[in-house]
């Protein structure tokens, strides 16, 4: 993130997180770690990690300035790309979306290069399927685990991501709606990685999309995969001709 920009908006207002601590890394039941630097979320690695959180706060005037967008100017984009080049991909479909130029949208381009660049790291990939996305519904209300070895997400605006602890997941999948149990959630701007069911025999945190339909509320979620055949030709699409991308993986659903 341009550091330089933080101090000029949000030096006195940022609050930290109640885990926010140096070197704080603490281990949670079901195989889950929290941590206070993305240097922690390489934690998943671990094969008896299901679940690494980053609780995290964004500078107040970012958030603020997204909260006050209209729905229509928050982007719907999808790209894969290597992260240094990140900005040139993203930019001009920002600009599509008419989502203001400026020193909160360079904040969060910069916010989103750091993730794609941490993710990227931890997973190895030289390519990451970047999507931003606008939510205004329930699409995704199931608790589900996803078909991928890994995934990132944060939410910039609204709701977080719900999810449950490992040891509610089969009653979750089988009640739906009916489940009545525990529910944990994502906070806004927090950070995690999870595996999904490609990580192992039981392996993948259940987790839903926050049910918001008929609220008036939008969110505007970040999700990081590996390259999957589901993705699109690489950033700039001219590079790598469309044949080389038969034979890969079975096609990843979005999950919310």
């Amino acid at each position: 993130m341009p550091g330089d920009l933080i101090p000029a908006c949000d030096a006195q207002t940022r609050k930290p997180h109640p885990h926010e601590g140096a070197g704080h890394r603490t281990s949670m039941p079901g195989s889950i770690t929290v941590c206070d630097s993305p240097d922690g979320l390489a934690d998943i690695s671990q094969p008896d990690i299901e679940l690494a959180l980053w609780p995290r706060s964004l500078p107040l005037c970012l958030r603020n300035w997204l909260e006050s967008l209209d729905a229509s100017q928050l982007p719907e984009l999808r790209v894969l790309v290597r992260p240094d080049e990140l900005r040139q991909a993203v930019n001009p479909q920002l600009d599509e979306h008419a989502m203001p130029a400026g020193d909160m949208r360079d904040l969060l381009v910069g916010d989103i290069h750091d993730l794609v660049t941490a993710f990227a790291r931890i997973t190895g990939s030289d390519l990451v399927d970047v999507r931003l996305e606008r939510v205004s519904d329930d699409a995704c209300w199931k608790f589900h685990r996803d078909y991928v070895a890994a995934r990132l997400l944060t939410t910039y605006r609204g709701p977080g991501t719900e999810w449950v602890q490992p040891e509610q997941a089969e009653q979750a999948l089988k009640d739906q709606r009916e489940y009545n149990g525990p529910i944990a959630h994502f906070r806004n701007n927090d950070v995690a990685i999870f595996k999904g069911s490609c990580a192992g025999d039981g392996s993948g945190i259940v987790h839903r999309s926050p049910p918001i339909a008929g609220t008036g509320q939008t969110r505007l979620l970040l999700c990081l995969n590996e390259r999957s055949a589901a993705s699109p030709a690489p950033w700039p699409q001219e590079r790598e001709p469309n044949h080389v991308r038969h034979g890969m993986p079975s096609p990843v659903p979005f999950a919310r």
